[in-house]
């Protein structure tokens, strides 16, 4: 790594504990952003005035993006999907399902958004490049925005077990990165990849294009309003509800504070991931036993129960103080609504859209006709991204795969393909379980008797309760 002629010496400790307690001191170079400047306590921030601090009005984002191919997406009405789920559903109920297309944006998927942001705040500060670290279509977006600016792009990338074998999704999305002219750093599974990025921020000087920068997920706001404006446009109402895909929570926020700024304050917001409770993220044995490399609950728990496990001091994306409802689907559901999707839509697209997707064909089921349910996303698919590839797989890593059942699925043993419109149903997650899971996480941080009005008011707005419910079921 430092053989390369845009890395800086350093003389500093570079020891895994070292690196980590310097993060604010090279959050603050490689962005430009001093978080100490919005902290009151271990657990509290000023999260509005850190959002503010990117300095950028949404019709300045909106000019941004246009320059370099990302938003104004085409929404879709799925008139075939949706007559299906209304052959299924009790009378009256089936709601339209909407599908807002990303696969439209340059690289293939929204995360061209959150990347706009950085790359254009990276050119403007004069950093030479920029860096980041994820597994999945970010690197790909960072890439191409760092293309069309002119910066250098480094995107540090878990690739590979112990055993060298990567998943056909992660390998599809390191090609599509060196794709666009970044450098990927190649790693296997385990806790190294923010120490590494880190690291390469120190030595490089680069600007951090983290997923989790108040930059990311302003960028994401425009998709909510275009999803309030295209739907109102066309239809004369606002969305009853959103299926947001979830992982990390920047997907979630971004497009609801989209929507709650375009005034859509009733539409509810359901967050929905592909169930993999048992699967350990971290596991080097179950890191090729998922078949779902981003949009699982491998990342959604533990990123709504304590969003700052980033590798910034103070994570923007807050999915809890926006989420209404959380949605877990299965492995074998996803598969089955993509084929619907093809077959009946004429739309082949990847996994993570159609996680959103399987959760809206549920909701529909349940609402009135005359309602308006949007999924939010969709991004590109082929070659290791295709759910075939994923299958085939799943095979080889001794996985059992056929149709029956989605509840016979067991996350890393058995995927079950339903037969059956009918049999897609998924589950819902217990919201105040999350709560109280992010009370806890935050007592561990700073101890109860020591919160202050502040700190109560704060966990209150990050898990859209009333200050009450936070005194009530601390300790």
């Amino acid at each position: 790594m430092t053989n390369l002629p845009f890395y800086r010496s350093t003389a500093r400790d570079t020891s895994y504990a070292a690196v980590m307690a310097r993060k604010n001191e090279i959050m603050k170079a490689s962005m430009g952003i001093d978080y100490d400047d919005f902290i009151w306590s271990p657990i509290a921030f000023d999260y509005e005035r850190m959002m503010a601090e990117t300095g950028y009005s949404y019709a300045d984002i909106v000019r941004i993006q246009r320059e370099t191919k990302v938003g104004d997406t085409p929404l879709h009405e799925l008139r075939n999907l949706t007559e299906a789920v209304r052959r299924i559903a009790p009378p009256g109920k089936g709601a339209r399902i909407l599908v807002k297309d990303e696969a439209a944006n340059a690289s293939g998927s929204f995360k061209a958004r959150r990347a706009s942001i950085s790359a254009y705040e990276a050119a403007k500060k004069g950093y030479r490049g920029v860096i980041a670290a994820t597994s999945g279509n970010y690197g790909a977006a960072v890439a191409s925005q760092a293309a069309q600016r002119g910066l250098k792009c480094i995107i540090v990338q878990e690739v590979f077990d112990s055993r060298g074998v990567g998943q056909p999704e992660i390998v599809e999305k390191s090609r599509a990165c060196e794709a666009y002219g970044a450098e990927v750093l190649r790693l296997t599974v385990g806790p190294e990849l923010f120490y590494v990025h880190l690291r390469t921020l120190e030595e490089t000087g680069f600007f951090n294009a983290s997923l989790y920068t108040p930059f990311g997920i302003r960028g994401v706001e425009t998709l909510g309003v275009e999803i309030a404006e295209q739907v109102r446009a066309r239809y004369g109402q606002d969305p009853d509800a959103v299926c947001i895909t979830h992982a990390g929570g920047g997907n979630l926020t971004g497009t609801a504070r989209g929507l709650l700024a375009a005034g859509c304050d009733r539409t509810r917001i359901v967050a929905c991931s592909v169930d993999l409770s048992g699967l350990h993220m971290a596991s080097d044995r179950d890191f090729n036993r998922k078949s779902f490399t981003t949009g699982h609950t491998g990342f959604g728990v533990p990123f709504a129960t304590w969003p700052d496990r980033a590798d910034v001091p103070r994570n923007a994306a807050r999915p809890l103080r926006y989420m209404d409802e959380y949605q877990l689907v299965t492995q074998g559901e996803v598969f089955y609504v993509t084929e619907l999707l093809t077959k009946l839509e004429g739309l082949e697209r990847g996994p993570a859209g159609n996680t959103s997707l399987t959760a809206a064909v549920t909701l529909a089921r349940q609402m009135d006709r005359e309602q308006i349910v949007v999924v939010q996303e969709t991004e590109y698919t082929g070659a290791g991204k295709h759910h075939n590839s994923q299958l085939a797989f799943a095979r080889e890593n001794g996985i059992e795969v056929r149709r029956g059942a989605p509840a016979d699925n067991v996350p890393g043993k058995a995927i079950v393909i339903p037969e059956r419109l009918d049999q897609v149903w998924g589950k819902v997650q217990d919201m105040d379980h999350l709560r109280l899971s992010y009370l806890k996480n935050a007592a561990k941080a700073y101890p109860v008797e020591r919160w202050s009005e502040s700190d109560v008011a704060f966990l209150a707005a990050d898990l859209k309760v009333d200050p009450d419910w936070v005194r009530q079921h601390a300790g």
